[in-house]
């Protein structure tokens, strides 16, 4: 696997999650199987000209889109910031009302201390 691969897999994964698209969605819109979405987002896939047409139109989006990798790692440290929070909310969200309120204070708490600690103040 190269890594020109890996990064243009790690991009289309990434205009892919932009748009809210699952692979399944993208597999279908672009006329491919869901294994091969997830083969290129891998960078395992070595994709011709006319897949990659098929993807990018998919996506809405051109080849030049796809060979931008300038963003990517800023890109992909805001999605996963994104999971990470939505999970904090799905743990949080059949707790009861205090129980939510002692996990803010604790939070808060904690996050003061952190702030404390590295200058922040």
């Amino acid at each position: 696997m190269t890594a020109l691969l890996k990064l243009v897999g790690a991009r289309i994964r990434q205009l892919r999650t932009l748009q809210g698209l699952s692979q399944a969605k993208l597999a279908e819109a672009a006329d491919l199987q869901v294994s091969y979405i997830g083969g290129v987002e891998r960078g395992e896939r070595n994709i011709s000209l006319n897949t990659l047409e098929k993807i990018t139109a998919a996506l809405g989006a051109t080849p030049v889109d796809v060979f931008s990798f300038g963003q990517l790692d800023e890109v992909e440290g805001v999605i996963e910031k994104q999971h990470i929070l939505e999970m904090h909310l799905s743990l949080l969200r059949d707790r009861s009302l205090p129980e939510v309120k002692l996990v803010q204070r604790m939070t808060r708490d904690m996050i003061g201390t952190y702030d404390k600690e590295m200058g922040r103040d």
